[in-house]
């Protein structure tokens, strides 16, 4: 079975950097997608960022384009997003998951059980 696990939150302040880590483990191949979510109370749920590793198709929403990176660690099995000038909007409970493809609005097969971060003002 696949299984997600994401770490690397925490609180930090307006202006700081956090890196969040995906470690994937049960592919039976090489066909995936790594995807963030991120889910605040209150709203709805938001791709942030996607990544496949096998070609190094790269996805960023709007809010985070141009801070985060995203990047695949292949001998590690883990995904890592690093966002930059972080700002309270950016507080949320964050989510890797998995599926074939980047296609981040639609559902996922796979997910982890998130990692929170908040921004202080």
């Amino acid at each position: 079975d696949v299984q997600l696990q994401a770490s690397g939150g925490g609180l930090v302040q307006a202006g700081g950097s956090l890196r969040l880590s995906c470690a994937a483990s049960g592919f039976t191949g090489h066909d995936y997608a790594i995807r963030w979510y991120r889910q605040a109370p209150g709203k709805e749920r938001e791709g942030v960022s996607c990544i496949i590793p096998s070609n190094g198709f790269k996805y960023y929403a709007l809010s985070v384009r141009g801070r985060a990176t995203i990047t695949s660690d292949s001998a590690k099995n883990t995904v890592n997003l690093q966002i930059d000038s972080l700002k309270p909007e950016d507080t949320a409970r964050y989510y890797c998951a998995s599926d074939i493809d980047c296609a981040i609005e639609g559902p996922s097969d796979y997910w982890g059980q998130g990692t929170q971060v908040t921004v202080s003002s």
